[in-house]
């Protein structure tokens, strides 16, 4: 029997060791704000679970949270299949393919802050393209003064800037099914739509699984476009649990509670990935099962 060198396990070493500076370390100094009542740098009180009690009876961050959950539910919902369409009308391979990838994957480039000055020009109806055309064809469009406006623009912002994201993951996820597959749906007569149904779609599961955990993470977390955007307002119509966290700790400088709502933000994500991935999974058991009866 070989030995196993166990030195390896240096190898490893400085990844903890970043992994334990850069994460580990200012999650534990959080977990210890949680529990105190910061009065001053010199003067702390241990309250315990006080500020999570306090967190959760907060009407503010319940309607945060509302706000959030329905966000990112819509982000997931127009993204993924808008997403799987541009990916399916893409150039497989050529000249047309490469230019493609490239135009598609430019604004993945813009900065977070960027984007959302981008939208704030575009969105005004004095100098900006899409505010003018819509006053022009009689549209009420105010993204700074109506809540409705100002959230689907945000919405539409976002899809603007992450469905990219979506179609190259799915773009990979397409040129790695074998042709073979293709060749034998061709054989027996395959319409497009049960070539996308039993080939596509399964072979692009685990791609899928990645372009939905990623991009419910990052909207579940987002700040900066919004923020520069509307300011989180009307009113609080755009204040997603990012911004509302941001406020309380710097705004107000209730490090307290805002610790301990970061946990529990942190929870919420971990708890709310972990069923979408359960559920992806389950998905993908159930369509070979009926591929296998079928």
């Amino acid at each position: 029997m070989k030995p196993i060198n166990q030195k390896a396990w240096f190898l490893v070493l400085p990844v903890f060791l970043c992994v334990a500076f850069s994460a580990i370390l200012p999650l534990m100094t959080v977990v210890n704000y949680s529990v105190q009542d910061i009065i001053s740098p010199e003067r702390r009180v241990f309250v315990g679970t006080e500020w999570f009690a306090a967190v959760l009876r907060d009407e503010e961050l319940h309607g945060a949270l509302l706000r959030q959950l329905g966000f990112s539910l819509a982000v997931l919902l127009v993204e993924i299949p808008l997403g799987i369409c541009l990916a399916l009308s893409m150039p497989a391979q050529g000249w047309r393919a490469s230019a493609v990838l490239v135009v598609v994957a430019l604004s993945l480039l813009i900065p977070w802050n960027v984007v959302g000055t981008i939208w704030q020009i575009y969105g005004r109806a004095d100098i900006g393209l899409l505010g003018a055309a819509l006053q022009a064809l009689g549209v009420d469009y105010n993204y700074t003064g109506d809540a409705t406006d100002a959230w689907i623009t945000v919405l539409v912002m976002d899809v603007w800037h992450w469905t990219p994201l979506v179609a190259l993951l799915c773009f990979a996820g397409l040129r790695s099914i074998p042709d073979a597959y293709y060749q034998a749906a061709r054989i027996d007569g395959a319409s497009k739509f049960a070539v996308f149904r039993y080939i596509q779609l399964p072979k692009m599961r685990g791609v899928l699984m990645i372009a939905v955990l990623l991009r419910f993470m990052d909207s579940f977390m987002i700040y900066t476009e919004p923020f520069v955007l509307t300011g989180g307002g009307p009113g609080n119509a755009t204040t997603f649990l990012s911004q509302y966290l941001t406020q309380k700790a710097v705004g107000q400088f209730d490090l307290g509670p805002a610790a301990a709502f970061s946990l529990i933000y942190f929870l919420i994500i971990l708890l709310l990935c972990f069923i979408l991935y359960n559920w992806m999974q389950s998905v993908g058991t159930q369509d070979k099962s009926e591929v296998a009866h079928g």
